[in-house]
């Protein structure tokens, strides 16, 4: 299990780069503390907050927490009348409804996993695109009269092109669901 209490402070941008890649791979348990809320949605799978004094599950992220906190803070600011009370009672059972409505897409958690899986896969494309570039300077440097070793290396471009092609289409498709 690793603990880490605001691992970004103090950090460059490489240094940076580099923790979210061996956290974001961290095979087992990771907690962490942290008020960098893109570190928190690259290399947690589940989110937790503590408002007003309570511990809480955020099955939909940072959002989730955004938007309880914000609600928190507008209650603490003025205790609700009798009336209010009751308007506010009223209006959960239509936030009910939008739910209902909004649950037709993704969820929040769901959302959360598909930006967590789409910003791994920009990695691994940025890391695939830098290999196919070295294979193609290789290839253009490499004895142009070795045609096995040329044909060699162009079937490991192909294999590299095909892959790309396949993490671009599960990237796109994960950006058109969370959008939706």
């Amino acid at each position: 299990m690793g603990m880490l209490g605001e691992p970004t402070n103090d950090v460059d941008h490489e240094m940076l780069t580099a923790m979210e890649d061996v956290l974001d791979s961290w095979p087992g348990t990771l907690l962490v503390v942290s008020h960098d809320r893109y570190l928190l949605e690259r290399v947690t799978d589940q989110q937790y907050a503590i408002i007003s004094g309570t511990f809480r599950h955020l099955p939909g992220g940072v959002d989730q927490y955004l938007q309880l906190a914000e609600q928190a803070e507008g209650q603490a600011k003025t205790t609700p009348s009798r009336n209010q009370k009751q308007q506010q009672h009223n209006s959960s059972g239509a936030d009910n409804v939008a739910g209902d409505e909004q649950s037709r897409g993704l969820s929040g958690a769901e959302k959360h996993a598909a930006r967590k899986e789409a910003s791994s896969i920009e990695r691994k494309l940025e890391k695939l695109n830098t290999e196919l570039t070295e294979l193609e300077e290789k290839m253009a440097a490499h004895d142009q009269t070795d045609f096995e070793g040329l044909a060699d290396l162009t079937a490991q471009a192909s294999g590299l092109r095909e892959e790309i092609d396949t993490k671009e289409s599960r990237w796109l498709e994960l950006l058109e669901a969370v959008e939706s």
